[in-house]
């Protein structure tokens, strides 16, 4: 178990900041420049500011167990997101506010308010810093993404230094996280916040091979987590994350797979061994028409076992070995309805998931997009007294951009679901689900200025 004394956390992540924007922010030449003649920068007319609008509405129709305990789940809705996105660019300086709101329509709460994005970053020469609360995106997003599909989605509060140029890519994440509830009580304690972690400590390398269609990236993750009581052995479990991402993609092909193995301990001091793999091809003969197949495996924890409704039942687990991708954007992967890695399962532990799928995706005329998906789906470790198949899903989704301001999507899924699928999420019926859903995006520029 890793400890820190966090004043000397603090301090000398300050000053690490202070002393690295200070290396290569401006020259003193520059900023002597910048103070004494401000009208330099309005007369070359560098700057930027850009002011847009994103209006998302999304309508669901829902036959079947969608959830955990549901009986006869049959519902419809509609959800909004308003997002104003503010952007003001100079040559050595960006930032960025995005204001969003998300809601059901005729909710009594009115939704959710919130500042989705606020980021000052700094850049020279291919070195930049930014800080503040951003939208997280590397690779395919299996790992560390937004998970935009989410109405409010996800971002992060960090500070991300990096190197970006000559086909390399360095990255560094550090975030400090706490409530403002537990500031006068129980010292560096956090729970309850707006994210997740308590710590988190992240380093991403991407390197794209020149004149050869060949790309990698390493990703390392340091995670820590609050454990026990305030007022009862208050420390951080740290659990940890390091794995790769590859791409190929030559002429017509594409192809995609990774590697990512977590270990360290959980926040109830457990001991995490867990790992996935993936792996996925794509290839277009022809302009129009493309084909998909894949596979992705994640480790499930052994000895699982889910007693009947009504019944209890016990399982001592010493190590915790079911993958959890964590910060990603689950939607992409794993189907479309999102029975696993969205919701959980009913004792807490994972059995773990196989996903082999095929798909095909055509491109009937310019703005239209029509793509087909079959997943299997199974669980990967063995069970008892239930056999690892959990169901078929079939997924159909088309997306037509009337410009580039307005895209209208809409798609329609169905699963066919076993025995194993019912007891594993409690969720009656799942034999034959049916999810169809509606999605109209509009995003206009309001303003763009150069100043």
């Amino acid at each position: 178990m890793i400890r820190h004394s966090y004043n000397t956390y603090i301090r000398c992540l300050f000053l690490f900041t202070f002393y690295f924007l200070l290396s290569f922010s401006m020259s003193a030449e520059e900023a002597d420049s910048a103070l004494t003649t401000p009208a330099v920068t309005t007369d070359t007319k560098n700057n930027v500011i850009n002011i847009d609008l994103h209006l998302l509405t999304h309508g669901e129709i829902r036959d079947g167990g969608m959830s955990q305990s549901t009986v006869d789940d049959k519902t419809q809705f509609i959800m909004g997101r308003e997002r104003l996105v503010i952007g003001y660019e100079m040559p050595w300086l960006e930032t960025k506010l995005n204001i969003q709101h998300s809601g059901l329509w005729g909710e009594s709460g009115k939704g959710t308010f919130n500042v989705y994005e606020a980021w000052a970053k700094i850049h020279t020469k291919g070195l930049f810093a930014q800080f503040g609360r951003i939208a997280l995106a590397y690779d395919d997003e299996r790992i560390i993404g937004p998970n935009d599909w989410a109405m409010t989605a996800l971002s992060h509060d960090v500070l991300r230094l990096g190197y970006e140029g000559h086909g390399h890519k360095a990255h560094a994440i550090l975030a400090y996280n706490q409530n403002s509830n537990n500031l006068s009580e129980g010292g560096s304690y956090y729970a309850d916040g707006d994210q997740p972690y308590k710590t988190m400590h992240t380093a991403w390398y991407h390197y794209d091979v020149p004149h050869f269609p060949l790309g990698a990236s390493i990703l390392f993750m340091n995670i820590g987590m609050q454990a026990g009581e305030k007022n009862e052995d208050p420390h951080t479990e740290y659990q940890q994350l390091l794995g790769s991402y590859i791409t190929f993609h030559p002429q017509n092909w594409k192809l995609e797979a990774s590697y990512y193995h977590q270990f360290g301990r959980s926040d109830a001091g457990m001991k995490i061994n867990a790992w996935m793999a993936s792996g996925k091809v794509d290839w277009t003969p022809i302009t129009k028409i493309g084909v998909e197949a894949g596979y992705d495996y994640m480790s499930g924890d052994k000895y699982f076992a889910v007693p009947a409704a009504g019944h209890i039942g016990v399982v001592h687990h010493d190590v915790i070995r079911g993958f959890n991708p964590i910060y990603g954007s689950h939607h992409d992967f794993y189907g479309a309805m999102d029975f696993f890695y969205v919701s959980t399962y009913v004792n807490g532990f994972t059995p773990g998931l196989q996903n082999a799928f095929i798909g095909v995706h055509y491109h009937p005329f310019k703005g239209m997009k029509v793509k087909a998906d079959y997943h299997y789906l199974a669980t990967a470790t063995d069970l008892v007294d239930m056999k690892k198949t959990l169901g078929h899903e079939f997924e159909i989704q088309a997306s037509y951009s009337f410009n580039k301001l307005i895209n209208i999507s809409a798609g329609f899924s169905y699963m066919s679901g076993t025995e194993t699928m019912d007891r594993l999420k409690r969720a009656n019926g799942s034999g034959s689900l049916r999810w169809g859903w509606v999605s109209l995006n509009i995003t206009p520029r309001i303003l763009s200025h150069k100043c």
